[in-house]
């Protein structure tokens, strides 16, 4: 059984626990969920794992012995937050608004409002205060509203480790495909939700934006991330979700406007930046070959130049040169 069914069933374990009453052994195994259904000697070494973290306890009802969390522990009582931590969670639930509509978002939403109701009148005046002067953009986002279910689908296969089906749009060279795959991790960067998994068609591991997944059947075929393989390391070279087959070394020199905004920024974690006396950056990072850092490097507008590598440069004046040409 996998580690991930043991959290999940132990969390599902501490649910019943938090309830009026508690529950038995006997009570948690005929109420597991079909997935995690378990023999009782399973959930007793569940329960002695748990009371190292929980402040767990027994005793006898009707000559039944009954597990129960200590009372309070899952109610966090009134708090009071400094100014800085009321502003945290402000910042925090702005940040989040990209994710509008999915359960993280309302998770996190039911938590602040539970912090908040726990607040005394006056210190819910400051909150609402705050919320007036203060607040934090997520900047240019994706609407995930009308894709829940496909994220609640896909979060259920990764923890449950199968393998989905699903029907899914390419827009480079706008067509549909079937597809299996393995899902391994949901990724939130640049505004935008991705799946990164094994395609069973391609026979490589691929990155999906998950609001082109048109349809998604999640099927009881068993799948595994490869030991040892790493998302930040699959992920080095993107500049934000597209890598390529090569990376290549970049090098950017901006003019003194640019440079003056763009200059204490971080666009990639492979970046080193040195500035000149008179105030011009340069700028060089190992990054992919991408279509996106062609883009990126325009948003710039005419303040940056392409040192090198030369086809880069050739790249992003022909791209230029076509937009200005469009009608």
């Amino acid at each position: 059984m996998s580690r991930n069914d043991q959290v999940m069933r132990q969390w599902f374990i501490l649910r019943m626990l938090e309830r009026p009453g508690g529950a038995t052994i006997d009570e948690i195994v005929a109420s597991l969920p079909g997935d995690y259904a378990c023999h009782s000697r399973t959930i007793r070494r569940d329960l002695e794992a748990l009371s190292v973290c929980f402040p767990l306890f027994t005793e006898s009802v009707d000559r039944r012995v009954r597990w129960k969390l200590m009372e309070g522990f899952g109610h966090v009582p009134a708090l009071r937050f400094s100014a800085t931590e009321l502003m945290a969670m402000v910042f925090t639930s702005d940040l989040a608004r990209p994710l509008a509509g999915t359960p993280i978002k309302e998770s996190l939403d039911s938590a602040l409002l539970k912090m908040r109701g726990a607040l005394p009148v006056t210190a819910d005046g400051y909150f609402s205060s705050l919320e007036g002067w203060f607040s934090a953009a997520p900047g240019t986002h994706k609407s995930y509203r009308e894709h829940r279910d496909k994220i609640d689908q896909l979060a259920r296969a990764i923890a449950k480790k199968r393998t989905v089906e699903m029907r899914y749009f390419t827009a480079a060279r706008d067509t549909t495909s079937r597809r299996k795959v393995d899902p391994y991790h949901i990724r939130f960067v640049g505004g935008a939700l991705y799946l990164i998994g094994y395609c069973h068609n391609r026979k490589e591991v691929l990155i999906f934006a998950i609001d082109r997944i048109i349809s998604l059947t999640v099927t009881n075929l068993p799948c595994q991330m490869p030991l040892g393989f790493d998302v930040e390391e699959y992920l080095r070279g993107a500049l934000t979700a597209m890598r390529g087959s090569e990376t290549i070394d970049v090098e950017l020199r901006f003019d003194r406007r640019t440079s003056a905004w763009s200059r204490d920024r971080i666009w990639h974690p492979s970046q080193t930046a040195t500035l000149s006396r008179d105030g011009r950056l340069t700028l060089r990072l190992q990054v992919a070959d991408t279509p996106e850092l062609v883009s990126w490097i325009l948003s710039f507008g005419p303040g940056v130049r392409v040192a090198r590598p030369d086809h880069l440069r050739n790249r992003v004046r022909e791209t230029a040169r076509q937009i200005a040409e469009a009608e």
